[in-house]
């Protein structure tokens, strides 16, 4: 006798599925769940089903299944006789990316993401909150506005790491990704070992790799070597808002790098993002630093401005650095001497 229904994993939580005529498909499932229309990818036992599968992929008792989506993590801004910014395939006018996450609403997000230019923004792959049947996620909000950046936020091994990605590619979204594997969630510090592991994979896979690394020109030279497209050395712990604490190690990495260096994490306010593009940087990426400012969309109007003052400063050429010297020409002055008498 067929079973009228049968009990699989969703989601991490048991399930009732029914199956009146025979095992269910994966897009049965979706239409039991309402999701038939919403931008969601599909794992099975720890494989990615393809969209053109899961009208004939069938479910079994005991299957374990993920359904995600992306959640949080404007004019592009336009860099006076600057080159454009290519990573891999990509290329962008705005040196600023800008995460997703932390804001009080969409409509907050879209503001800000707005009011920085930016052209490339992160987004989390999280599992579907079942619960919840209406109302606008984040890709309906984004829409098809900014280059999507999925990340590996929350991952502490390589295999959570490329599991994600590769249900982010699954959502559609381009082969461009930021690969980050942390330690342990108290420091939020890169596991390279880790994350080089994930990074050689994942370039097999032909994806395009910012990586998140510490701001070790070693480490950031292995990256590049293992094939990132993009290496992105910390400024700080993620969310801490320090700052660029250690200058000299990314002057160390820009000197020998081949590939952009990106900074990210640590960035608090503006002038954060100004040294880093002083020092050489191709960019900047930060999320905290404008989603928990008191007004998060003037925070993003100033780390745009910072952006683009500290390119225009990196191209101009500062002055060297030296003894005191005058601003205006010696010969001619009215005045006597210093140190003798009128």
């Amino acid at each position: 006798m067929t079973p009228s229904s049968l009990t699989i994993t969703l989601n991490g939580e048991s399930h009732e599925l029914s199956a009146p005529a025979g095992l269910p498909t994966v897009a049965h499932l979706l239409t039991e769940l309402n999701l038939g229309a919403r931008k969601v990818a599909i794992e099975v036992n720890g494989e990615v089903v393809p969209l053109s599968e899961q009208k004939r992929h069938t479910l079994s008792a005991g299957d374990e299944v993920e359904v995600v989506t992306f959640v949080g993590g404007g004019d592009p801004a336009y860099e006076l006789d600057d080159e454009p910014l290519v990573i891999g395939r990509h290329s962008f006018r705005s040196r600023l990316f800008v995460g997703t996450g932390k804001y009080a609403s969409n409509e907050e997000t879209i503001a800000a993401l707005e009011a920085s230019g930016t052209e490339c923004v992160t987004v989390a792959l999280r599992r579907v909150d079942l619960a919840r049947k209406e109302g606008a996620n984040l890709l309906d909000a984004l829409g098809d506005r900014w280059t999507l950046l999925p990340n590996t936020a929350a991952c502490f091994t390589a295999e959570d790491a490329i599991r994600t990605l590769r249900l982010a590619r699954e959502l559609g979204i381009a082969d461009l990704v930021k690969l980050e594997v942390l330690a342990d969630p108290k420091s939020l510090l890169p596991d390279v070992i880790e994350t080089l592991k994930a990074l050689k994979v994942l370039v097999a896979e032909d994806f395009t790799v910012l990586v998140y690394t510490n701001d070790d020109p070693v480490t950031a030279r292995k990256m590049e070597e293992a094939g990132a497209a993009d290496v992105m050395p910390l400024g700080s712990a993620i969310g801490s808002g320090l700052g660029i604490l250690n200058p000299i190690n990314l002057e160390l990495i820009l000197a020998s790098a081949q590939v952009p260096i990106i900074v990210d994490a640590g960035v608090g306010t503006a002038s954060d993002v100004a040294v880093a593009m002083e020092l050489g940087c191709d960019g900047v990426l930060l999320n905290t630093a404008i989603a928990k400012a008191r007004q998060p969309v003037r925070m993003a109007t100033a780390m745009r401005e910072a952006c683009s003052a500290g390119r225009h400063a990196w191209l101009a050429g500062r002055m060297p650095k030296g003894r005191p010297s005058p601003s205006s020409p010696t010969q001619g002055v009215i005045s006597a001497s210093p140190g003798r008498d009128a």
